[in-house]
């Protein structure tokens, strides 16, 4: 908060939501039950419910800092810009999904500032956040993060990691010492000018499991990265999408927005697997919802 420039106190009260998932156990509801005091109030929504009825809960409190996973503050951000959704927070805050360049574009244009991204696993607890230069750095001091390869040796400075190393300094119930974690990301050596001495993570990838095999030739499969495909869906207006193989092919399920041009997602999308080689066509399908998790996270990859 103090990064963002979010004033907390009783002279400043707080009027703060979540979006994500009322599951009492998981961390995001944690959050919000561990800063109950008198001068902060907080509404926590279910990610999983419907639309409107979070539009019609967060138009009636009127939060002042607007947290969410990056799949549901997209909804919220299409919500706001088509006139539904009336809120106007200072500061809105991404979290537990890879917020891609093109959802935070929309989120800027539906509240009128950047979204603060911020880093952060159940193991961990927060691992990095967004100063208000637009850089995440590493809460260092708390967590040792190690990016390293397929074979776990380090991986040099701004190369995208396989997987990830993480030593948990503040925990005494459960020590974690360089615990594993399929996320994937990109340390800068660059300070940034903001004035903060935390080392900066300058990209996260997503996770590793995140792939869908594709029937390569001859009979040779080929691995497609579907965190990849996040920016170039997410440059149109998609409230949710989800992708799965069929047959030869990439299928695209896609919640559309108003005025989804079909044919221009389906022809980035066909161009990006020729860039990257990918010897695969691709289908795309309109339904009306992509399935979430018990706590209310999105489902990137369709599983058997």
């Amino acid at each position: 908060m103090r990064w963002a420039e979010v004033t907390i106190g009783p002279r400043s009260q707080l009027r703060m939501a979540l979006v994500s998932t009322s599951v009492p156990t998981h961390q995001s509801a944690v959050v919000g039950a561990s800063i109950r005091v008198p001068f902060v109030q907080t509404l926590t929504l279910d990610a999983r419910s419907a639309l409107e009825r979070q539009v019609e809960r967060l138009n009636g409190f009127q939060p002042r800092v607007l947290v969410g996973y990056a799949s549901a503050l997209r909804q919220l951000a299409l919500a706001q810009l088509a006139g539904e959704l009336h809120v106007h927070p200072d500061a809105v805050m991404s979290a537990s999904e890879v917020l891609t360049a093109p959802t935070a574009a929309l989120l800027g244009r539906a509240w009128g500032r950047p979204p603060f991204d911020v880093y952060a696993a159940t193991e961990t607890a927060g691992i990095a956040s967004m100063c208000t230069r637009g850089s995440r750095h590493l809460y260092s001091d708390l967590v040792v993060v190690e990016p390293v390869n397929a074979d776990g040796s380090p991986t040099p400075l701004g190369t995208l990691s396989h997987h990830t190393l993480v030593t948990v300094l503040f925990s005494r119930t459960l020590p974690l010492i360089r615990y594993e974690m399929s996320d994937r990301i990109r340390l800068l050596d660059e300070p940034c000018d903001c004035g903060l001495p935390y080392p900066r993570i300058g990209e996260l990838g997503g996770r590793a499991e995140n792939t869908l095999l594709l029937p390569g030739d001859p009979d040779q499969s080929v691995q497609l990265d579907v965190d990849a495909l996040g920016p170039i869906i997410e440059a149109f207006p998609v409230l949710g999408w989800q992708a799965a193989v069929r047959g030869d092919a990439l299928a695209l399920m896609v919640v559309p927005g108003l005025d989804l041009d079909e044919e221009a997602l389906t022809g980035a999308l066909r161009r990006h697997l020729a860039q990257t080689g990918t010897p695969a066509s691709v289908s795309l399908r309109r339904v009306e919802a992509i399935p979430r998790t018990g706590l209310g996270k999105r489902v990137p990859i369709e599983r058997p």
